[in-house]
């Protein structure tokens, strides 16, 4: 491996075959047929018969389709085509989630291929990036993206923002120095990478690696490499699936185990017993959950989260861990002047005001000579540009520190333009790693003025006056020693640091007159703030049992200053990338455990970090928007990408994308999430108890030797209007208002955790309603007492659902709290009666029943209801006992 870094230029050129003057046009296409396009391999395309065909993958769909082919096997022609409709419909509103988010996410990428320009045959041109090849030399400038791994010739003021890659949200210097070669990448100070900007300065680089071979490309090859596994849910219901085909076998094995015994033809029993097993597969149990999913989906889309997946809304509610980055995600990628020191007084900027620190009173900047004087020289010391739009608002261009310092004078009235037009630049002498200070002497009607920024140390050391209440005073070494304090205070606050000084310079001057004998003015601290809404969002996660850690490519001190404002734990629960690779693994794992910030961290050890908590038996939810974030994002339960400043790769390989990159909107994700479970289980809830008295009367007749209460087509049809509106309704029940104040969901827990006893005690009482009043008619009727037994049936379900509703007493939640369950109950008792007082009645083989008949059937069918209230009244009460 070619060690770019450490190579000197005509090295480089040897190396790569190259020169000054570039490459010619016929070098430049041979090595494209050679290396390929500039590209990166699409992680993920729109593939829509491909995700189509993965909503079959279910175990569910798959017993589905084989009791359609049984039913179409046996002549029920109607369980078929009902049963493939069922089918159909679940995977047609998965396809259309799924793909519908797939179209967002590809609208959310820069359509237009980025130009760039290049030295080809001694001629600087414009090109695609897509033709860039190794021995290219390009000419780079502020505001430029990079497109390929580059190893820089020539720079001038270079900074770059590598935070996409790395996750470090300061500028990074950069320059054509040679380098050892065992310096980690993060500290590469003369390479550029693709997916980086320029964000000050020029320079001149060559072309090292394109495509694939970048440090981008690996990190998108390593993802594709990354097998996506099942979210919980989908992991359940196959579970669940896998039950319910080993019932309906033992269902149907026993049936004609029964007849045989009775003495009935074995070929008619064997027909019989398919038949009855399919009647009591909860068929619609897969459109519940694919409905119910795009609905909540379609809520969390209102709050700006964009699900790609079904499965994926309901596994952000069994989050138990999130693991987000820093930059970009809890702070706001951007550098913001917080604290000033000036004239031996201590200022903070809180919403664009000023505050005097000791007094935590506001002030105005113009009544403090020396606050005025600081913020000057910080436009005045400073090479970002301004321009406004037609709507004239401000936009800052240039490197981010001196954007702050344009940001924070002009909070205070003083304007860059303005002044700079009031003072001409005579000389600038540029600020370098060596130096750590920069200086511009201006022409004033003071005379010529130095402006001076730099690091703390270098300004007090070039400093002996100080400007204090108008005058100037001897800066003594007490005074300095004194400042080198307020500045080591500022930096243990992980506050980024500039001093600034002047003095008037004589009208022949150079370099050394114009950066010593200063006079020193006073320091600004910035740093990238936390977003405003985050810190009650976390603690919106800890109310509810989620652990959050940050996993962030910057500083220790950074991410703990960024850990404390936000509400995570600081020192004790912090630790660095170079302290985990000294830990064996048992350590490694209790370190993952129980530490919340994770500093300087590569992708590599972010991806061993993931795994590391799933082993754990965490469902874990990872937020990121950068090139950094991609390895993790996938190998998650739950990768959350961010829709405005996240990058291409990482919005394609998230399941969720957040429109509107605010932390806030995971929480309200996580509080739909846990909603979607909960609705969930009350529709499945209620399917299965229906299914669940059906399978007892039928095992009752059939052992019994009585004649079928219920026949196959008339099941079908109850189940058609109980396991659909009523149901579905379900997935609108509003969300308990303490359900962000319970723990997590365990993961060992499945849809049917909790409500065995729910579902024994309703099969049971739906079963002995409709069973008694069948043995009861059925010598004299058999036509009447099969249609009073499906009735009582559909009646006892309705009660079902309204007793699923919630674990507390209608009274409390509401009758009408949910009124499309109201309309769905009514619709499903109109439906029967149209089929029992209709001609479709021939159909299903029903008779009309009196006013008296219907009274009993309610009357069999509401202890399900009573028994469920008295159940929650007693269990409120213990609770509170």
């Amino acid at each position: 491996m070619v060690e770019w870094h450490a190579l000197h230029k005509e090295e480089l050129f040897s190396i790569l075959k190259t020169s000054d003057s570039g490459l010619s046009e016929q070098e430049a296409s041979s090595r494209i047929k050679q290396y390929g396009h500039n590209e990166i391999k699409e992680i993920l395309k729109i593939r829509p018969l491909l995700i189509f065909l993965e909503q079959f993958k279910s175990v569910f769909i798959l017993i589905l389709i084989l009791a359609a082919i049984f039913s179409l096997f046996i002549k029920h022609y109607i369980d078929f085509f009902v049963i493939i409709i069922i089918v159909i419909l679940n995977a047609s509103i998965g396809f259309f989630q799924q793909y519908k988010a797939e179209k967002t996410i590809m609208e959310l990428k820069n359509m237009l291929v980025p130009k760039v320009r290049v030295f080809r045959g001694n001629r600087l041109v414009e090109i695609s990036s897509t033709n860039l090849v190794p021995g290219d030399i390009l000419q780079l400038s502020e505001g430029d993206k990079i497109m390929a791994d580059c190893r820089i010739i020539y720079s001038n003021q270079l900074q770059t923002n590598e935070a996409p890659l790395t996750g470090e949200s300061f500028s990074q210097n950069k320059s054509s120095e040679i380098l050892k070669e065992d310096i980690d990448l993060a500290n590469r100070e003369n390479m550029l990478y693709m997916g980086t900007t320029i964000v000050a300065g020029n320079a001149k680089a060559i072309v090292v690696l394109t495509g694939m071979n970048t440090e981008f490309g690996k990190i998108a090859g390593l993802v594709q490499k990354i097998k996506s596994e099942k979210t919980p849910l989908e992991k359940k219901l196959d579970s669940f699936s896998k039950k319910v085909a080993v019932a309906v076998l033992i269902l149907a094995a026993l049936s004609i185990a029964i007849g045989l015994l009775h003495g009935e033809e074995p070929y008619n029993m064997f027909l019989t017993g398919i038949a009855l097993a399919i009647s009591v597969i909860p068929e619609g149990v897969p459109a519940i959950i694919a409905i119910t999913l795009a609905i909540a989906i379609g809520r969390m889309k209102k709050s700006n989260s964009l699900i790609r997946k079904l499965p994926a809304a309901e596994t952000l509610g069994r989050t138990t861990v999130i693991c987000t980055d820093k930059t970009g995600t809890l702070t706001e990628e951007k550098m913001v002047v917080t604290t000033l020191y000036a004239g031996r007084e201590l200022y903070n900027i809180r919403d664009s005001l000023f505050y005097n620190h000791s007094k935590n009173k506001k002030i105005d900047p113009h009544n403090s000579s020396e606050l005025k004087m600081l913020l000057k020289i910080g436009v005045l010391c400073n090479n970002a540009r301004i321009e406004k739009d037609r709507n004239k608002i401000m936009n800052i261009l240039g490197d981010p520190t001196e954007k702050a310092l344009v940001v924070s004078a002009d909070n205070a009235g003083i304007s860059k333009q303005k002044e700079t037009e009031k003072e001409t630049r005579l000389i600038e002498y540029s600020f370098s790693s060596k130096r750590k200070l920069m200086s511009i002497i201006r022409k004033t009607k003071y005379g010529n003025l130095s402006y001076v920024k730099g690091s703390p140390e270098i300004i007090l050391k070039a400093c002996n006056r100080e400007f204090i209440n108008g005058r100037v005073i001897p800066l003594t070494q007490k005074r300095k020693e004194e400042l080198i304090v307020v500045y080591e205070n500022f930096a243990a606050q992980a506050l980024r640091v500039l001093g600034f000084a002047y003095r008037v310079v004589p009208t022949r001057y150079d370099q050394k007159t114009a950066e010593e004998g200063l006079i020193f003015s006073g320091f600004q601290a910035m740093m990238d703030p936390p977003r405003k809404e985050v810190y009650q969002s976390i603690q919106d996660c800890l109310a509810a049992g989620i652990k959050i850690k940050m996993l962030t490519g910057d500083s220790l001190v950074t991410a703990e200053a960024v850990g404390r404002i936000i509400g995570l734990d600081g020192e004790k629960s912090s630790i660095e990338e170079h302290e985990l690779q000294k830990l064996s693994e048992q350590e490694f794992n209790d370190i993952v455990k129980n530490k919340t910030i994770f500093a300087r961290i590569t992708p590599e050890t972010k991806l061993r970090i993931i795994r590391t908590l799933k082993e754990q038996g965490e469902i874990v939810a990872v937020t990121g928007d950068g090139v950094n974030d991609v390895l993790a994002l996938k190998e998650a339960h739950i990768g959350v990408a961010m829709g405005v400043r996240g990058s291409d790769v990482a919005r394609e390989v998230a399941d969720i994308t957040l429109l509107d990159d605010n932390f806030s909107s995971i929480v309200n994700a996580v509080r739909e999430g846990r909603r979607v479970y909960a609705n969930l289980k009350k529709s499945i809830t209620a399917h299965i108890t229906a299914n669940a008295g059906e399978l007892f009367i039928v095992l009752f007749a059939i052992l019994l030797f009585l004649p079928l209460p219920m026949l196959p087509l008339a099941i079908l049809w109850m189940n058609l209007i109980t396991d659909s509106l009523p149901s579905l309704a379900l997935a609108f029940e509003p969300a308990d208002k303490d359900i962000m104040k319970r723990k997590p969901i365990s993961r060992k827990e499945n849809i049917l955790t909790g409500l065995w006893g729910f579902l024994l005690v309703s099969g049971l009482l739906c079963f002995l309603a409709a069973i008694l009043l069948f043995i009861a008619y059925y010598p004299a009727d058999m036509a009447k007492a099969r249609t009073i037994v499906i009735t009582t049936a559909i009646f006892c379900e309705m009660f079902v659902v309204f007793s699923c509703r919630s674990d507390k007493n209608i009274w409390k939640i509401g009758f009408f709290t949910n009124q499309f369950l109201v309309w769905s109950v009514a619709i499903a008792f109109v439906l029967q009666a149209i089929a029992i007082y209709s001609p479709l009645s021939l159909v299903f083989e029903f008779v009309p029943l009196s006013f008296l008949e219907i009274l009993i059937i309610l009357a069999a069918s509401c202890p399900i209801f009573i028994v469920s209230e008295i159940w929650k009244f007693y269990k409120s009460k213990k609770t509170i006992l």
